[in-house]
């Protein structure tokens, strides 16, 4: 089925709407503009192999200046057969490293940022390692798609190399998963991530990283065959230079360097390499069969020397599938990414409005699927008019009202798929879509949760496991946005965009909603019927009736009359 898109013309600005009258509770709007930077900050990047963490002081012009840095090499996918289950063992490793990590992150008073990849992405044990980070180590960690991965892995490579405004093919290989992408200008043109990872590998090909008879040739076949459509879909994208970073890189790059019998560079940052020496220094691994034995080559990072084989055979055909013949060396990858993605969050530009990046991805799969978009747009704008007037009696604040943004921009992207049960299809697009960019795994959810109750029955921890899945906190957050959204769509019956503004006035056991047109808007009275038959949840949450009234209606003119 092809994707339907409509013309949209010019998108509306969502920066400035949001408009509201609030007379019990003038200041109830959350705070607009920037939060105080604070003086470092701490980006935890959980992998399949090794945990990362930076330590930064946050620069005055936007930028960081590093402090400190932690590794661990943990293994958390070290479990026998495709990383479905993290063992007990790679468990226990992992939180005491977080714990670690913690404990150095509070001796700087820097608030920590962790996300986890492919391991734990795919792990049906996830929940246990996510419980387990938060209770005994203090970390919350967020899980991030492999499209969200490629994104900071990007933002954090603009930072090491001058390539902003070239045409760039990316190539990172981890111990899990591999992600390739195409950008320009700070825009993912193309992204994919495989599950190809020198962990993954060395498990399949090299148990316990050695080889035997024919097994190089076995992966590269397999790996070669797992990136062909990748190879097909990238063909006709331009590509002026082509990057690599992660672990798995730079220790090849060393190994190249030691093969030059030149001296290697102080730093590796935009060092470059051939496809032929990396494939000469798959050759070179493969002649060793043990690991202990490999460890003695010069170069080599001795930590690696067991699964290093496996990353190079990815790197090297991922290079050939993207048809580079050289690749410059990024030091800058996934956690520095994360470090600048904090950075833009606490600084501004999300704040009150849905950031540049995450806006343009939520309105482009709105474009994709809703054939009515300015219906959704009108939702979108009414919704946070409410949002502000209510937000302090519902618990709700910024981070909140641009998740609730998303959520009405993106409620109806389910009518791609079938008018039937729409607001089902909507939570199944939203969690499974490529498309939304710079929201965490956990915000994609709530996202689609919000999408998924804008219509028929309530949330509900009996009836809907998804939901039922959700902490208690999140739940309430839930059931708070869910009951605006379902309120502002009543107040669009027509899809014809008639109101305009919404007044809010708290009056003792009652919120009274009085809807305003414009001087030329027909009587709005099928707006009001709507919007007061859908007010249920959202008047159990208030603990307060909802009263919807317009000026034209009979309870207004008696207002004012008294």
């Amino acid at each position: 089925m092809p994707l339907r898109s409509p013309n949209l013309g010019e998108r509306p600005d969502l920066g400035s709407i949001g408009s509201v009258t609030s007379t019990a509770h003038p200041g109830s709007h959350p705070s607009a503009g920037p939060r105080p930077l604070p003086g470092a900050l701490a980006a935890i990047d959980i992998g399949t192999n090794s945990i990362h963490m930076l330590i930064a002081r946050v620069a005055s012009n936007g930028r960081f200046e590093v402090i400190t840095k932690q590794k661990e090499m943990v293994r958390l996918g070290s479990g026998r057969g495709e990383m479905k289950l993290l063992e007990p063992a790679a468990i226990d490793r992992g939180v005491a490293a977080l714990a670690r990590c913690r404990s150095l992150a509070d001796s700087f008073e820097a608030p920590v940022y962790a996300v986890a990849t492919s391991a734990v992405r795919e792990a049906l044990n996830a929940e246990e390692f996510l419980e387990r980070a938060l209770q005994e180590a203090g970390v919350e960690v967020q899980i991030i798609s492999g499209f969200e991965e490629a994104r900071l892995i990007l933002l954090g490579v603009l930072q090491a190399l001058p390539v902003f405004d070239k045409h760039l093919a990316l190539i990172d290989v981890g111990g899990g998963s591999t992600e390739i992408l195409f950008g320009y200008k700070g825009s993912v043109s193309y992204g994919r991530s495989v599950k190809l990872g020198s962990l993954r590998m060395t498990n399949r090909f090299f148990p316990g990283g050695a080889v035997h008879g024919n097994a190089v040739e076995e992966c590269r076949d397999y790996v070669r065959g797992r990136l062909a459509p990748l190879a097909h879909e990238v063909a006709q994208l331009s590509q002026e230079v082509a990057i690599a970073s992660s672990g798995t890189a730079e220790a090849i790059a060393t190994m190249i360097f030691a093969r030059r019998a030149e001296q290697a560079p102080q730093q590796l940052n935009a060092s470059k390499v051939t496809i032929q020496e990396i494939s000469e220094i798959v050759d070179l691994l493969a002649s060793v069969e043990s690991p202990e034995e490999r460890r003695k080559l010069d170069g080599i990072d001795a930590a690696r020397a067991d699964i290093l084989i496996g990353g190079a055979i990815v790197l090297e055909q991922a290079c050939m599938a993207i048809g580079a013949t050289e690749i410059v060396i990024s030091e800058f990858a996934l956690r520095e990414g994360v470090l600048l993605d904090a950075l833009h969050r606490i600084g501004g530009g999300t704040l009150h409005h849905l950031s540049d990046l995450r806006r343009t991805s939520v309105f482009h799969l709105m474009e994709l699927c809703d054939d009515d978009p300015e219906h959704s747009v009108q939702v979108a704008r009414l919704s946070l008019q409410l949002h502000d007037a209510l937000a302090a009696d519902l618990g709700l604040g910024d981070e909140e009202r641009e998740l609730l943004e998303a959520a009405a921009l993106l409620s109806n992207v389910g009518l791609f798929i079938a008018h039937s049960g729409h607001h089902k299809h909507s939570y199944y697009v939203i969690r499974n879509s490529e498309h939304l960019m710079g929201f965490t795994d956990q915000e994609i959810e709530l996202i689609a949760q919000v999408a998924r109750y804008h219509r028929k029955s309530p949330p509900s921890v009996d009836k809907h496991a998804e939901f039922a899945g959700l902490s208690e906190a999140d739940q309430l957050r839930v059931r708070s946005m869910a009951a605006i959204l379902r309120v502002a769509i009543g107040f669009d019956r027509n899809h014809d965009g008639a109101v305009e503004s919404v007044q809010v006035d708290h009056l003792g056991d009652h919120v009274l909603m009085t809807l305003h047109g414009s001087e030329d808007t027909a009587e709005l009275g099928l707006e009001q019927y709507s919007a007061s038959s859908r007010s249920g949840l959202l008047a159990e949450r208030l603990g307060k009736a909802i009263v919807v009234q317009t000026p034209e209606s009979p309870e207004h003119r008696a207002s004012k009359q008294n």
